[in-house]
């Protein structure tokens, strides 16, 4: 078993369909968090290579894996010697309504060597960051031509 050194996670309701916050969130272009920059090398599918940029730094290497549509997906920042997983999912509690899960994991034998710097970079801006991509997804739906469900 992978040893886990931090584990973060929080929820929040979208006033959103559940359809409309998968396909959201798995389109990389909807993930703005200024400096950061995104990148998808091929398809949102498992297996695909993604990079983070940051001005002045190195870029960050990610993959996507566990892909399940509509249901879940996670996110593997390799670091050296552990692994930053970004683990999210997709509750459907109405029609237009989703629960959106984000649970941080770091593991792996060295990261403890991380830990103090997820925690500070992720830890107290988990709750407003999942707000504001509910209120982000929120603001897109309304924006697209009203049909029937």
């Amino acid at each position: 078993m992978t040893k886990i050194a931090l584990q973060l996670e929080h929820s929040v309701e979208a006033e959103v369909s559940p359809s409309f916050a998968w396909s959201w969130r798995t389109d990389v272009r909807n993930w703005v968090d200024p400096p950061a920059e995104f990148q998808l090398d091929g398809p949102f599918a498992s297996g695909s290579w993604g990079v983070t940029r940051f001005p002045g730094q190195e870029p960050l290497r990610w993959q996507v894996r566990d892909v399940r549509p509509q249901t879940s997906f996670v996110i593997d920042m390799p670091l050296a010697g552990a692994v930053l997983s970004f683990e999210w999912s997709f509750e459907p509690l109405t029609n237009h309504r989703t629960r959106i899960t984000q649970r941080i994991v770091l593991s792996g034998d060295n990261a403890t060597e991380y830990a103090d710097q997820v925690r500070s970079g992720f830890g107290s801006a988990l709750d407003d960051g999942m707000r504001r991509i509910a209120d982000e997804m929120l603001r897109a739906e309304r924006s697209m031509p009203r049909r029937d469900d």
